[in-house]
């Protein structure tokens, strides 16, 4: 048998570590690399048009299978383009391997063409980020790497010369079994007993969750019936515990909606579940919080803590649930349930009347009909900007759809390239990319991948011809708007040109067809559909005084806009409410 060398030993751990896939472009010093992924049956190598859409794409498979993904970049600017998919793949979480070649390495350090510092470049953005100069590193350096971006969750960086990348692999080396899941954290007992005097001696407890609650639904819905708290969520927490929710009262935070807001606010203990909520303006200064994170380093840093508890959210409330004492009054729970309701009936209607007459179309209508219309067990990835209004309001999870996005790291273009990872994990499942035309415009380029590989991905384009999210900054900022105006070409023409389906909607009337034989269509399809760039309106309540920037430190409710149907949920919580 031939002797490996370093590219064909990497290949192989990849492949160990369940790595189905490489994005990335090839070129120059990553060819070696490139090449032991073709001789290895294994893993696939994808070809994109763009890096950033590499980490995109990896950091989405990573996102929906929790599974490692990984992307790669040739040296100097091929690899930096990697950066701004793996800063979000970072701080969402999930768990990537960016490969970063580099020049030859008895030049680096001289100026030499094309030449980079990717060990330091990478730094900010990952958990581990380390540099192959010799081939003894291999292959621990790689499965250190590996464990890094598994066990922390985030991304892992390895910097590797394509000289050395051509080398012998050293022999006798050790490969040990890789981490490829992570385990679960139980809080101790200590902690454990503080949090249950804690809940049994507050009358009124408010949940506010993110994503950390993943996989603990059942878990938070039966702390929630025993102590009657209402349940509130951030963005990255919607898909996780809005369904199913009897207790749900909405989302906080600058998209908010409902009576999350009152709900945190009125409470006299609030506990935080699997969440890095950003905008501690929203949070209360008055009453007792409680935060329970996986991760210690999210504790305390968004507000001062009365009790800080490391654990896995499911695990802590599978131990906290029995030891707490059961709660009788509804009092509170019923009034922010009916709140909630209130708040959404006041909002629904604006966007819920004539809109089968209103040109430009309204976007909240859409997304609406997107909502109806989509798979059960869909993926939706959503562009950064207005398309996270839409998504935050209208989309309806139900514990088998999922939504991704730039939700911490709110990077543009992140739509189309998240949706190419998506589809690839599993081509028969739907994959919905609502793509601003700002966004799309950016990476629009990867609308070729789709084209090249035949990935069924629906991309929706919301186009408004404007950053609208930008103009509503500058507006709430007293500033006019300017640099915001887009002048866009027919995209359904560019779908078609490029070997797509692709069909322009501007009438409402024409939009429910249109989307419905775009899901019909076997390959990928566009749907550009011209909406009204004047969609939102902001509260009257909401003064200047209030506003810094985009960061409304004093306001409940940020943009007012219709709310789908989540407002039929909410009337059917109203139902458990007993009338006096």
């Amino acid at each position: 048998m031939a002797k490996q060398n370093v590219s064909e030993q990497f290949v192989d751990i990849l492949v160990r570590a369940g790595v189905k896939r490489m994005y990335g472009v090839v070129g120059d010093s990553l060819n070696p690399v490139v090449d032991a992924i073709r001789r290895n049956s294994g893993i696939d190598w994808i070809q994109v048009r763009h890096e950033e859409t590499a980490a995109f794409a990896a950091g989405a498979e990573a996102q929906i299978t929790g599974s490692l993904a990984a992307c790669a970049g040739s040296c100097g600017p091929g690899n930096l383009h990697l950066i701004n998919g793996l800063y979000d793949a970072h701080r969402s979480m999930a768990p990537v391997l960016a490969l970063a070649s580099h020049i030859p390495s008895s030049e680096i350090g001289l100026g030499y063409f094309q030449e980079t510092h990717p060990e330091l470049l990478f730094q900010e953005c990952s958990h581990y980020n380390e540099m192959i100069s010799n081939p003894q590193q291999m292959p621990r350096l790689l499965q250190s790497a590996i464990q890094h971006a598994i066990g922390r969750g985030g991304v892992s960086v390895v910097s590797m010369p394509g000289d050395i990348a051509s080398q012998p692999a050293p022999e006798k080396s050790i490969e040990h079994a890789l981490v490829t899941s992570r385990p679960t954290v139980r809080p101790g007992d200590e902690e454990i007993e503080k949090l249950c005097r804690m809940v049994d001696a507050a009358k009124r407890v408010t949940l506010f969750c993110g994503s950390g609650t993943a996989g603990a639904h059942a878990e938070v819905m039966e702390f929630a019936e025993r102590v009657k708290s209402p349940v509130g969520h951030a963005l990255r927490g919607k898909e996780w515990i809005q369904y199913d929710n009897p207790y749900d009262v909405g989302m906080s935070g600058l998209l908010g909606y409902g009576a999350a807001y009152e709900a945190t606010n009125e409470c006299d203990l609030l506990v935080l579940l699997g969440t890095d909520f950003p905008y501690n303006a929203f949070l209360p200064d008055d009453v007792k919080i409680v935060q329970v994170d996986v991760r210690p380093e999210h504790l305390g840093r968004r507000s001062k803590l009365d009790l800080a508890v490391w654990g896995d959210v499911r695990e802590t409330l599978r131990c906290l649930t029995p030891r707490v004492k059961p709660k009788t009054d509804r009092k509170f729970l019923d009034r922010m349930l009916k709140k909630h309701a209130d708040a959404l009936e006041g909002v629904v209607k604006a966007y819920t009347r004539k809109v089968e007459k209103h040109i430009p179309i309204h976007p909240e209508y859409v997304a609406s009909v997107l909502d109806e219309l989509a798979d059960d067990d869909a993926v939706f990835t959503v562009d950064t900007g207005m398309c996270n209004v839409w998504a935050a309001r209208y989309l309806s999870p139900n514990g088998k759809r999922r939504v991704i996005g730039s939700f911490s790291h709110g990077s543009m273009a992140n739509a189309l390239p998240q949706a190419i990872g998506a589809q690839f994990i599993d081509r028969n499942r739907q994959v919905v990319s609502m793509s601003g035309d700002g966004g799309f415009t950016m990476l629009m380029g990867d609308f070729l991948t789709l084209v090249q590989y035949d990935l069924p991905v629906k991309v929706v384009v919301f186009n408004n011809s404007s950053l609208g999210m930008v103009e509503l900054e500058m507006l709430v900022a007293g500033l006019p708007s300017f640099g915001t105006a887009n002048k866009n070409p027919d995209f359904a023409a560019i779908a078609r040109a490029a070997g797509a389906y692709g069909v322009r909607v501007e009438k409402p009337k024409q939009l429910e067809s249109a989307l419905k034989d775009a899901f019909k269509h076997k390959g990928p399809a566009l749907v550009d559909v011209v909406t009204d760039p004047n969609a939102l309106s902001i509260p009257p309540k909401i003064s200047a005084e209030m506003v810094t920037g985009f960061a409304l430190s004093a306001s409940k409710i940020v943009l007012d806009g219709g709310v789908g149907r989540m407002v039929q949920m909410a009337r059917s919580n109203l139902r458990n409410v007993p009338r006096p």
